[in-house]
């Protein structure tokens, strides 16, 4: 995966999010969610964004560090949801796994700046 790619990745996945949220019952339940997982989800491709024009290496890996931290908080959140759903959402399973997919890709390049 090119360094573009997860660029577009983690916007797409923010935007998902959000879309996703504006479809949620209002109740203080969702409406705490709603707010947490809203900066999470945004956070992920802000800081990986922010990263791309780092000062030195310990620039980007600590800006890397943010977005994979994000996207666990993220991940956290949808497991919230879908524990709070009734019925088998496909939508939630889809951005579920997509936050796994992008923690697992942050974490790599995490192990792997440091290895250098």
């Amino acid at each position: 995966m090119k360094e573009n790619d997860l660029l577009k990745r983690t916007f797409n996945f923010g935007v998902d999010c959000l879309k996703y949220l504006r479809k949620l019952e209002t109740n203080p339940e969702n409406n705490l969610v709603r707010f947490q997982l809203g900066k999470s989800c945004t956070s992920i491709g802000a800081n990986y964004e922010a990263s791309q024009a780092g000062s030195s290496k310990a620039d980007f890996i600590n800006k890397v560090k943010i977005s994979l931290r994000e996207a666990r908080e993220s991940n956290y959140w949808l497991r919230i949801l879908k524990e709070l759903t009734e019925n088998k959402d496909i939508q939630l399973e889809i951005l579920i796994q997509e936050s796994k997919e992008i923690k697992n890709i942050l974490s790599a390049i995490v192990n792997h700046s440091n290895k250098k």
